[in-house]
């Protein structure tokens, strides 16, 4: 068996140099970019060794690869966290970019819940966005989403009325299961708190999903077009239990009354009507 120091001195020995190499003036192997030593010298065991190492230039390179190689990685799994935090294609369209302008100061709001988000996440802090069908709640709640999911925090988006088929076809020990599940995301995004069916069932699964949240300490954001007066004042104990959780962790912010999808009902007409018009 050969010793190690005689091993590493076969392997140093003789110096072949490549093309964009030169000995500096002690022996040692140099980079003729850079001018750093690409070889190093060693004292062990009473020996001398020589052993090759990257210089600037190549430790530079090394260290660029591993950058875009964790690029590519984090960008992998925002694609894959997308997927599977907002199924709905339509919902990954909504981003602060695609903003028409017809909330600015809610927009506003948005953005600066993304840029406290650690702050709001530390205090289990949400949103709940109200006002009238059609008035931008869900696109605001998107965009939210959308910003975090590219900063690399797993977000996912789904409605009520989703959350309750799903439920309704398992078994509760499923349920618990399912509801559990989302504690994984830091952030629960839920549309249209109060459309679900005036059910006992319904309820209690409503009340199961928003209280796993409150007892867990996790933010959520909600969607309603419920007033806040209604909110505050529910109708009975059942909804009095889910809305004042909501109210607790979740900042209410009003939606302007102004229907978006009308007005881009109306403005598909007038392009229509420009466009039929130049037949």
């Amino acid at each position: 068996m050969i010793p190690i120091c005689e091993e590493i001195e076969v392997l140093t020995n003789p110096v072949q140099l490549k093309e964009d190499e030169y000995l500096d003036e002690s022996g040692l192997i140099c980079c003729s970019k850079c001018h750093t030593p690409r070889q190093k010298r060693i004292e062990a065991a009473g020996k001398r060794i020589e052993p090759r190492c990257m210089c600037a230039c190549q430790t530079a390179d090394s260290e660029k690869r591993e950058r875009e190689r964790k690029h590519r990685e984090f960008l992998d799994m925002v694609a894959r966290n997308r997927s599977v935090g907002l199924p709905d294609p339509e919902l990954r369209k909504h981003s602060f970019e695609n903003d028409l302008g017809y909330n600015p100061k809610q927009i506003e709001m948005a953005k600066k819940y993304v840029q406290h988000w650690e702050e709001f996440r530390n205090t289990s802090t949400g949103l709940i966005l109200w006002g009238n069908v059609g008035t931008g709640k869900s696109f605001i709640a998107g965009c939210i989403a959308n910003a975090l999911l590219d900063k690399g925090v797993p977000v996912i988006m789904t409605n009520f009325a989703r959350l309750l088929n799903k439920l309704t076809d398992m078994y509760a020990g499923e349920r618990n299961a399912y509801i559990d599940s989302f504690k994984r995301y830091p952030l629960v995004i839920i549309d249209d708190l109060g459309i679900e069916r005036n059910s006992e069932f319904a309820r209690e699964q409503v009340f199961s999903i928003i209280d796993s949240r409150y007892r867990s300490q996790l933010p959520m954001i909600v969607t309603t077009n419920l007033s806040l007066k209604k909110l505050k004042n529910p109708e009975d104990m059942a909804r009095a239990r889910i809305y004042d959780r909501v109210l607790e962790r979740c900042m209410p912010i009003r939606v302007n009354d102004q229907n978006i999808r009308d007005l881009n009902k109306e403005a598909n007409i007038e392009q229509a009507k420009r466009i039929l018009g130049d037949i």
